[in-house]
């Protein structure tokens, strides 16, 4: 497939706000059984919230420009019952706005307890959002997900690895960033964040590992032959029919060389994991906030090449009738 650099950073940076909010509610729900310290609500979850927003309705922009009518996207949310995009369409400013409003009760200090048990156990207005807007967050990763995995024609994708790899890089993307956001705000979060980060990568890596692995080895369902309906040994395509490009040469290749494509799966597999960790495992020593930015920042870069990898990797069955100009 041909990588639409749009859709490459709306997939990218809403994982980013996902999993940062996540990171943001995880570290209120440990403080709250007194795991962990007591964060501020204004300078930490309040503005953390707005860096979250930032992120999702930066994806939200790049969105738009892969769309040939941007003035009918409404339409995109019609057919919610069997298309998994319009589910993506409805879910994802459903949790842009739990997350405005997460934040905004942190930041101007609106949070009634709800619930008091016994002890000092209280559950409060932010808990009760912050946990509807945890489940918006999975359901938005596994609607995009499922959006590429439910092709069934395009096997690169149609598998459940697909959705993994997007909650799992997602999270590690946004725990990272989080550890950097807790070093920038002073805050003690910064080696629990940055422990859960480099657990997430790793998992990310076990995960991503295993759908290079088995798109490797793929026994593809269509052939030439079948394509052709000639059962023929040994065929060889001569021409495609016609000297100049067009829709189907454009949007189903990406046009890259083998070799830089090749080079592209080594870049993001460095970028994203290994790099990252070391320097996560750097920082928290120091608790160094340039470091563990850096860590996020090349994370992040890492995600646009494994993005654009996995977009590419996929082999649309219609090139079978297109190998040769």
């Amino acid at each position: 497939m041909h990588p639409a650099f749009s859709v490459i950073f709306l997939t990218t940076l809403i994982g980013v706000g996902q999993g940062l909010f996540l990171a943001l509610y995880t570290g209120q729900l440990y403080s709250v059984v007194n795991v962990l310290p007591v964060q501020d609500s204004h300078s930490f979850y309040g503005l953390g919230s707005l860096l979250a927003l930032a992120f999702l309705v930066g994806g939200l922009i790049a969105s738009v420009f892969h769309l040939g009518r941007p003035e009918r996207a409404w339409r995109s949310a019609a057919q919610w019952r069997t298309s998994w995009l319009s589910r993506e369409v409805i879910v994802l400013p459903a949790f842009m706005g739990l997350t405005a409003c997460y934040g905004f009760i942190h930041y101007f200090d609106l949070n009634p307890v709800l619930f008091k048990f016994s002890g000092e156990f209280k559950v409060d207005l932010s808990l009760v959002v912050g946990a509807v807007n945890t489940l918006l967050a999975f359901t938005l990763f596994f609607c995009t997900g499922m959006i590429y995995a439910c092709i069934k024609f395009l096997q690169e994708w149609a598998t459940p690895l697909t959705v993994v790899n997007y909650i799992l890089l997602g999270s590690a993307s946004g725990f990272s960033l989080a550890t950097a956001f807790a070093a920038y705000v002073g805050s003690e979060l910064v080696t629990f964040y940055g422990a859960w980060a480099v657990i997430i990568t790793l998992a990310a890596f076990v995960s991503r590992s295993a759908s290079l692995f088995r798109n490797a080895r793929i026994k593809y369902k269509s052939s030439l032959r079948s394509a052709i309906g000639i059962r023929h040994a040994r065929i060889e395509q001569k021409s495609r029919g016609f000297m100049a490009g067009s829709f189907n040469t454009r949007e189903y290749f990406h046009g890259a060389s083998g070799r830089s494509f090749r080079s592209v799966k080594w870049i993001f597999l460095l970028l994203v994991f290994p790099l990252p960790v070391a320097l996560i495992s750097i920082g928290l020593g120091s608790e160094a906030f340039l470091i563990l930015a850096l860590a996020f920042a090349i994370q992040y870069t890492g995600l646009l090449a494994e993005r654009w990898f996995f977009f590419a990797q996929a082999n649309h069955p219609q090139n079978l009738y297109y190998q040769t100009v």
